[in-house]
This record gives structure tokens, sequence and C-alpha cells, in this order.
């Protein structure tokens, strides 16, 4: 096998500012970073549409509101532009609950599919690459050289002056030798999950026969007897914008390497094998579930995380239930932890640890900027994070704010021509209140009624 010459790859780009994933961190990082038409924009995705994880496994943003009896609206700006599209085509609608993950918005993931690039195309100074894998990174003194595949194009280089890496696995990071820790080497790592969608269910014979009390009765039962092979006593069935279906975050992955190809091949198997035997719990076991079909699994199994950078601050699950807001927080956080993986009996459970006091606490810019870089931030679950804060602030409200705070940061760092652990916070805190970021807990309760949104904004 010829080794590749990667200096001679004759496929050359320059761009300003690189956006590694089209994930909702990255899509909300490069609108941020576009943002003036001061500085050209380029976003490349490894599929063939935008959203990662909101369009690829999951139909409801969590961490927009804060969990408990007195919700508060903790995350706005470029954020809620993406629900406000979505809303004028009629494809959200919020599912109150005040304990678990607290109330989500619900919305259309085909939909959101166009929403992101209608978005991403009304500014014409980001430019999106699909089918694009990068593949390795040559970093330079005032920039790197970051190589990606297309199986049309060949081998290609992208020069940019600055980088967000919003990959989900740190590729960029990675790539660029950058410190980073995996999960799973010090203790286990979140479980995966293949989320799948069924039609052709009776909500209303389902609510008359007990609802999500007897599903959940009905399913620890099932475990305990081993009846049926479920992964967990538990699991979410929610119903979603498509009359008559249900949406699902039920199967459970374990004990496998999301990074090492046979594991991850042998846990896609197990995820659709999960699926089905769960298809068959639902129809002979669930009232409303007779008649009902898998219509979807999820595009990949879903991964919760895999390699964590080390930046100039590391979120600590001490700091998140100190329940504070340091005075260099860009974002808010009202998440418990929510930790998928084995308990210490070796059950399939999940661990849940609420945050005290305002149940909401601020994370630091320094979560986004790594060590040993100058050039490059790192946005969405590849974040800076013990295991513990990980699993409270990944949600996808929190990880737009992410986005937003990078895409701003870098685009400032250009403007103030410093390096991205120079610039200034307070600064960037200003711009982030200018698009309606939410960085301080407001004082009025949230509207968190089924079609409660608009009364938030």
């Amino acid at each position: 096998m010829d080794v590749i010459n990667f200096d001679a790859i004759q496929q050359k780009q320059e761009t300003d500012i690189l956006v590694v994933g089209a994930g909702s961190a990255g899509c909300v990082a490069a609108l941020a970073a576009a943002r003036g038409n001061r500085h050209k924009v380029t976003l490349v995705e490894r599929y063939g549409f935008p959203g990662g994880t909101s369009t690829q496994m999951l139909d409801t943003f969590y961490g927009f509101f804060s969990v408990g009896g007195t919700p508060r609206k903790i995350v706005g700006g470029l954020p809620d532009l993406v629900v406000d599209e979505l809303d004028k085509t009629g494809d959200i609608f919020l599912r109150p609950n005040s304990y678990g993950a607290g109330t989500g918005v619900n919305y259309n993931p085909e939909r959101l599919k166009f929403v992101w690039e209608t978005l991403l195309m009304k500014n014409g100074n980001v430019r999106i690459l699909y089918h694009s894998q990068l593949i390795a990174v040559e970093p330079e003194e005032e920039r790197s050289a970051c190589v990606f595949f297309h199986k049309g194009t060949g081998f290609f280089k992208i020069y940019a002056k600055r980088i967000i890496d919003a990959s989900g696995d740190a590729d960029y990071c990675f790539h660029a030798g950058l410190p980073y820790e995996k999960a799973g080497e010090a203790e286990p790592a979140q479980s995966m999950t293949t989320t799948f969608r069924m039609c052709n269910v009776d909500f209303q014979e389902f609510k008359n026969a007990g609802g999500n009390t007897m599903l959940k009765e009905k399913m620890a039962k099932a475990y305990d007897s081993r009846s049926y092979q479920l992964p967990r006593k538990s699991g979410s069935a929610h119903e979603m914008c498509q009359p008559g279906c249900i949406s699902t975050v039920a199967v459970k992955v374990t004990d496998l390497d999301a990074l090492d190809c046979d594991e991850l091949t042998a846990a896609e198997m197990e995820g659709r094998k999960q699926a089905f035997e769960y298809e068959r719990f639902f129809r002979d076991e669930v009232p409303g579930y007779e008649n009902a079909k898998i219509i979807g699994l999820s595009l990949q199994i879903g991964v919760r995380e895999t390699r964590r950078v080390y930046g100039l601050h590391r979120l600590t699950r001490e700091e998140c239930l100190s329940g504070l807001i340091p005075d260099s927080s860009v974002l808010l956080c009202g998440a418990p932890i929510e930790d998928h993986r084995k308990n210490e009996a070796g059950e399939e459970e999940t661990r849940w640890e609420y945050i005290p006091g305002t149940g909401i606490y601020g994370v630091p810019y320094g979560t986004l900027v790594p060590i040993s870089s100058h050039i490059s931030w790192m946005a969405g679950r590849c974040f800076s994070a013990t295991h513990d804060a990980h699993a409270s602030c990944r949600s996808m409200a929190q990880t737009m704010g992410m986005g937003q705070a990078a895409g701003l940061a870098a685009a400032l760092s250009l403007e103030q021509d410093c390096s991205a652990g120079a610039v200034s916070v307070t600064l960037l805190q200003n711009r982030l209140s200018g698009l309606g970021s939410v960085i301080q807990i407001p004082e009025t309760v949230a509207d968190t009624s089924r079609d409660g949104w608009k009364n938030n904004r």
C-alpha cells in the first residue's frame, strides 16, 4: 500500500474560520462566526446533511429550560432562531417535565435538516462541504492545514486561520496532537443508544390504560422476568410531531468502544437487535401499540462520549453541583448529572443527580479552549469536562450555546489579532448578550406548557 504524501495534495482551499462537524454545536458556531459578514467560514460535515445528533438520532432539544417546579429559560440567541423556524411550520411542541432532563422542545428532525441549511445559507459567508472526512492536521505557525477526504474529490487541504472542533469525537484536536482524555479509560463510558420510531400508535388507548406509569411498570416487569431481552428497566417512549408516532430512548449498549472499528460495528448490530426486541415487547404488552411498527432507526448508534479535550478550564462535578455562575461564564446549564452506564450491581440503569439551589450553573469560557493551542476551540460533547460534568452539560441546547460562544470568540480572535485564550471574556459576553444569549439566571418563570414556546420569546 502506498504511503499518502500529503505534501503532494493539489486541491487546496483557504478560509478564515473552519468548523469541523455540522452538528447542533457546529451549525450554531458557523452561524455565529459568520455574523457581520467579516469572515469567511467553512463548515465541513462527514454526512450529507446537517444537524448531527439533532437530526440523526433525536427529536427533542433538552436544556433550554431548567428542571423543577419553577423552570427558567436559560438558553437563547441563535438557538432560539432554530426553534422559531420550526415553530413557523408547526413542527415543534414543548414536552413539559419537571423531573429528569426537564421540559424538552420536540421537533420534526426531517424539517430540522432543512432549517439548519436555510439558516446557514442565508449568510453568504458560510460554505458547506458534505461527505468530507477530516483525516489529518498539519499545524503551522499562524494557521492549520486540515486534510480532508471526499470520494469524488480525493484528498484536499483547507488552510484555516481559526478552527472550531465540533466533531463530537474531537477529530481536529486528536489529529492536531492536542491533549485529551478518552472516556472509558478512567471510568466506564456512557452507554450508546440506537433510537427508533414507531407509527400507528393509539395514544388514547395508551393513556386510558395508564400511560407512562403503566409503561414503566410493564417494562420493569419484563426486565425482571426476562420474558423479553430488554437492556434496562425503564426507557423513554414519547409522542412525536407526526400524528400517531413515537420516538424512543430505550436501547442501551454498554462496554463497547465507539472509537474502535470492530467494537462500534458490534454496537451497531446490538442496537438494532435491541430495537426490534423492544418492538416485540411494545406490540405484545403495551395497550395502544398492538398495530405499531418500527418505521425508522437512528442513522447510526448514538454516542454520548468518546474524547474529552483538556481545556484552559475543566468543568467538574463539584462546579456543576455548586450552582454557581463564575465571572467567565458564557452559557448556563440546568440539567442534572444524567449518567447512562451500569450501576454497582451491574444493572443498566440511569443515575440522576440534580443541581441544588436554583438548579442552574455557569459554564466558563475556558472549557471551550484547548490547552496547547492558540487558534482553536471545541464545542459540543468534546468540550473540557470530567465524566460527571459532561453527563450534565451535554444536552443539545448547551452544545448550541457552546457553538454560539466559540463562533463569536473565533471571530473576535481574528478582529483583535489575539490567541483563543486571550479573547476578552467581557467583550465576548457583551456580544453574546447582544444576540440574546442567557448568561444570568432569569427572574421570570418559563411557560413550559405544550404550546408555550412563543410566551418565552
